[in-house]
């Protein structure tokens, strides 16, 4: 009887540890397109600030007005995919942090059955060494008695 329990907690298990397993890849690939993000952040705030210090330098040594106006662009250009990519991240913590928790909530469960398996285990360990034990009383209280009846009549 405890075959089919132990055979069904063992489905469970190995169906927990794919969970497991799928949960581990997205929540990789969710930080890791949020590290990308990051990097993208990074790069575009280095450019702006590259770009803005050109502007300086040409501001101080003369720069045309349409110069001037295309520097602009360019700034808010890099300002608003600055912006987008500060919202991107935003919702890829979000996707991250969602991601986590399934992750976690897989690796409850997959702990809390194989805590299971071990309480079983123990139970059967437990229940063998007592059969043992008292298959063992028997022997020697059975030894004892021949001893004792051997005993008796020698005398």
């Amino acid at each position: 009887m405890s075959k089919p329990n132990t055979d069904a907690l063992d489905m469970l298990i190995g169906l927990t540890q794919e969970a497991l397993d799928a949960a581990a890849r997205t929540l990789a690939d969710d930080r890791r397109t949020q590290q990308q993000v990051q990097q993208q952040i990074s790069t575009l705030t280095f450019y702006q600030q590259e770009y803005r210090q050109r502007l300086q330098h040409a501001m101080q040594a003369g720069i045309s007005p349409s110069s001037f106006t295309n520097y602009r662009a360019f700034l808010l250009s890099l300002d608003q995919s600055i912006e987008r990519a500060q919202r991107t991240l935003s919702t890829q913590q979000l996707q991250v942090d969602r991601s986590q928790s399934v992750w976690q909530e897989q690796y409850r469960k997959r702990n809390a059955y194989n805590t299971l398996v071990e309480r079983r285990v123990l139970a059967a360990q437990l229940t063998e060494q007592r059969i043992e034990q008292r298959a063992s009383d028997e022997t020697s209280s059975q030894m004892h008695l021949r001893q004792t009846r051997s005993g008796a009549h020698t005398l």
